[in-house]
């Protein structure tokens, strides 16, 4: 490899001659060729001869065309140079990925699996927990733009206290959570300054539906950031409110196509390889698809148009749309 390398180097480093500078030449030599044969044409024959138009045109075909094929052989001669340096660059890319790849593994391949396979079970056993640390969402991606990004803050949760054997629970006296709250938690605050949504997410919380579906779709949206997929980036067409009250009555086909108003192929592709290949990323979706689906047949009969409209430009609804289209939920 490195011989090659160094045979590669010297070749680049060795003076030769440009193609435009060979078809230069070449085109000048033929010229030249063509002028001392008019020069030493017999002058007899010049002036006997006729002016002829086809005549003229043939002299000048036969004078240029050579040049003009020079030079798009000079051009083609160019655009293979190019290819060719692209290609030692990309495969010299592609050796130094693999060697680090490579490396990488025998260096640190006893420490990686563990991690993964710990990583890997701590987010399935999330999966299946009624009671959790809930996210908190800041609208800024780790790099220049301002996307979204994960925070955690912990939630109070009722298993942190003993169990009484009382005919009621704190849960069951909370106030019914409204419409708007829920909406609100299902979109997470913006930032750490979003103190409205903060205390929206805080009464979701002491629903128990509530707390499930933002429990799920925290850890949706936790999944989906690891390959890059925000909801910020996302911006799905718009479904009517009666087709979402449709669907959450049990209407299914190609009516509800416009739902899965998602258009971005990127994270199509991305979601879709993910469910494919990842077990557990395909257990969460299709948990959060369930309780998504199960909290939309409880919010429609009391919420108004407005509400659902609302309800579908959320973060979570956004993840909804690009799940169900993936698994054919709206086909």
């Amino acid at each position: 490899m490195a011989q090659n390398s160094d045979k590669s180097h010297l070749s680049q480093n060795e003076p030769r001659m440009s193609g435009e500078l060979l078809a230069l030449i070449f085109s000048v030599g033929w010229l030249i060729v063509v002028g001392l044969f008019f020069f030493f044409l017999p002058p007899e024959t010049a002036v006997q001869d006729r002016f002829d138009s086809l005549r003229f045109i043939l002299i000048l075909i036969a004078i240029f065309m050579p040049v003009a094929m020079i030079w798009v052989a000079a051009a083609a001669s160019r655009s293979a140079r190019i290819m060719r340096e692209e290609s030692s660059r990309l495969q010299a890319a592609i050796d130094g990925m693999r060697k680090t790849y490579i490396d990488t593994r025998l260096g640190n391949g006893n420490m990686i699996q563990p991690t993964v396979e710990k990583k890997l079970n701590e987010i399935a056993q999330a999966t299946r927990k009624t009671e959790t640390v809930v996210a908190t969402f800041a609208s800024s991606r780790p790099a220049e733009n301002q996307k979204l990004a994960i925070t955690s803050v912990k939630a109070v949760s009722s298993d942190d206290q003993p169990k009484l054997a009382l005919p009621t629970s704190a849960e069951d006296m909370a106030a019914p959570l409204s419409n708007a709250d829920l909406v609100r938690a299902l979109n997470f605050p913006d930032n750490d300054q979003d103190t409205r949504g903060f205390d929206a997410l805080r009464r979701a919380l002491k629903d128990r539906n509530a707390r499930q579906l933002v429990q799920a779709a925290q850890d949706m949206l936790t999944l989906m950031s690891q390959d890059g997929i925000y909801m910020d980036d996302l911006r799905p067409d718009r479904a009517r409110p009666e087709i979402w009250r449709r669907f959450a009555n049990g209407e299914r086909g190609r009516a509800m196509a416009s739902l899965g108003g998602v258009r971005d192929r990127s994270s199509l592709a991305l979601t879709s390889g993910r469910m494919r290949e990842d077990t557990i990323f395909r257990d969460a979706a299709h948990h959060f698809l369930r309780r998504f689906d199960k909290t939309l047949i409880s919010f429609e009969p009391t919420a108004t148009d407005e509400e659902i409209s609302a309800l579908s430009e959320t973060r979570t609804a956004r993840a909804f749309m690009l799940l169900g289209r993936v698994t054919g939920a709206f086909d």
